[in-house]
């Protein structure tokens, strides 16, 4: 009889791009796209690569607690930066540095909503906390409701919870209640006068936000007057004078999961985007089909994640959205413990994948002079302006989707892999494969190409490398361990350096099926 030879093993070279789709937090391991990731954190993943995010400074320090609101105040030609801290202090932080005194004191909390309102007599930023006589600044100086400059009749501007300015309108939400105030057209003070939503909240509660939706909806683009409670009943008015019926109609009525935080609006291009329980929203799709349709949520793919977030911090003071657009992110903060350990979802708006950043420990948020700035405890720190987080290096986790490779059923192993990186140095970084859905750290230290630059009078012109970008680092690198389905994972821990992961060369031995 003619001996049988075993079957060796074949050799497979799998080219994966980048995780250029994102942190999923929704789909079945084994259900998700080559181009996902179990865990991109502190990575933002661009349209081409995986790139590790830039760090903070600490761009004004001395401040007494935390940071609880950052508000930027723009004029005609001067713009100012404030931030208000638990203590009941506002700083003037336009400068930067160390502050000097508090521009403002004795006030309860440093939760401001705040609008930037235009009128005859000047520029304003007008602000409200829910404890604190309405607070504004004309440019040069602080003043409140009732100090003499101005004064609000017909509500208690300290039992008002949030602002928004519609049609050059100021309007007052009163908390605990289902009365919206509106002032004058085009003033700060005034009688308001109340706009009672009682009869069209049918599951009762309280207001907690106003908003400005930009529609066309069949008669041309309009602003239309967004109200939601508590509960998460959302009332929609078109119109300008609350208190002409012939100009004042309401549109329609819709049912939301309950919103999340006192900041649950933000603009957002042409649309209103909304964090609720639900995740977040844009309106025009929320208001359609959100309850029928989950998917419209721009947080679909990190649903189970926002579920988990939502029920475990929900109540925390520290929710908030802000579209960061020089770099074509949205930053969603998740706020687990105000001083502790903060996190940040954040959205690339062009391709709607997403991140999970940590280490920034961000209380609220703020663009000033189009640079990003968060609110932190005695500090405010801008964003996304250096490469490492105060001095301190910034640490990534990349644990890509798992992969059969096209050969489901068969056991694998991997001998080697060969990422591709970009980078402008030789980066600390780990890869490894792990196997069948184990999330550990199985990753080892992995060498880089360190890059040689020219040096200025000794290079030789035209054969000398010069500095100033990221160049392509790539060496094979042995791995270990088999198994059915792998994700290949990458930790990195760089100080002072830019890394970029392109792509990932992976030297498989398929077996057979076992």
């Amino acid at each position: 009889m003619a001996s049988v030879k075993p079957i060796r093993p074949r050799t497979k070279i799998v080219t994966l791009p980048a995780p250029v789709g994102g942190w999923n937090a929704r789909d079945a391991y084994a259900e998700m796209e080559p181009t996902d990731a179990v865990v991109l954190r502190n990575y933002f993943p661009t349209t081409t690569s995986v790139a590790l995010r830039y760090g903070h400074t600490q761009f004004s320090t001395g401040m007494s607690g935390q940071s609880d609101s950052l508000l930027a105040y723009s004029g005609t030609s001067t713009n100012k930066f404030f931030s208000a801290n638990v203590g009941g202090r506002i700083y003037e932080i336009t400068s930067g540095g160390a502050v000097g005194a508090a521009d403002v004191t004795g006030l309860t909390n440093g939760r401001w909503q705040y609008v930037n309102v235009a009128t005859t007599g000047g520029n304003y930023l007008m602000a409200v906390n829910g404890s604190d006589k309405s607070r504004f600044y004309n440019g040069s100086a602080w003043g409140y409701d009732g100090d003499g400059t101005y004064s609000i009749t017909g509500v208690d501007s300290a039992a008002c919870i949030q602002i928004n300015l519609h049609k050059n309108r100021v309007w007052l939400i009163q908390q605990n209640t289902l009365l919206a105030w509106y002032l004058p057209t085009g003033s700060i003070g005034g009688a308001a006068a109340s706009l009672d939503l009682r009869a069209f909240a049918p599951h009762g509660g309280s207001l907690v936000a106003m908003g400005t939706w930009t529609i066309d909806a069949g008669y041309g683009v309009d602003d239309h007057a967004i109200f939601i409670t508590n509960k998460g009943d959302v009332i929609v008015y078109r119109g300008s004078d609350p208190a002409s019926a012939s100009t004042w109609q309401m549109v329609g009525q819709w049912y939301l999961g309950a919103p999340v935080g006192n900041r649950p609006f933000i603009k957002w291009k042409g649309d209103l985007l909304i964090i609720c329980q639900d995740g977040v929203f844009p309106l025009s799709a929320a208001l359609l089909s959100s309850r029928l349709n989950p998917k419209v949520a721009l947080t679909d793919k990190i649903k189970k994640a926002m579920t988990t977030a939502v029920g475990s911090y929900g109540s925390n003071f520290g929710w908030q959205l802000l579209p960061f657009f020089k770099e074509n992110m949205l930053i969603l903060n998740v706020p687990i413990a105000v001083g502790a350990t903060q996190e940040q979802y954040v959205m690339n708006t062009i391709t709607g994948a997403w991140a999970q950043f940590q280490d920034w420990q961000a209380n609220c948020w703020e663009l000033f002079n189009d640079n990003l700035y968060f609110g932190g405890n005695t500090i405010v720190g801008r964003a996304w302006n250096t490469l490492s987080d105060n001095s301190a290096a910034i640490d990534g986790l990349i644990i890509q989707a798992f992969n059969t490779f096209k050969e489901p059923g068969q056991r694998k192993r991997c001998t080697s892999m060969r990422p591709l990186f970009l980078t402008n140095g030789s980066p600390s970084i780990f890869g490894g494969m792990n196997w069948d859905y184990d999330l550990s750290d199985t990753s080892a230290a992995l060498s880089t190409t360190a890059t040689t630059f020219g040096v200025w009078d000794t290079a030789v012109w035209d054969t000398g490398l010069w500095g100033g970008g990221l160049h392509p680092s790539y060496r094979m690198q042995n791995t270990t361990g088999s198994g059915w389905a792998g994700a290949p994972v990458f930790k990195s821990t760089t100080l002072g350096l830019e890394v970029e992961l392109v792509s990932n060369d992976i030297s498989l031995e398929i077996g057979g099926f076992l």
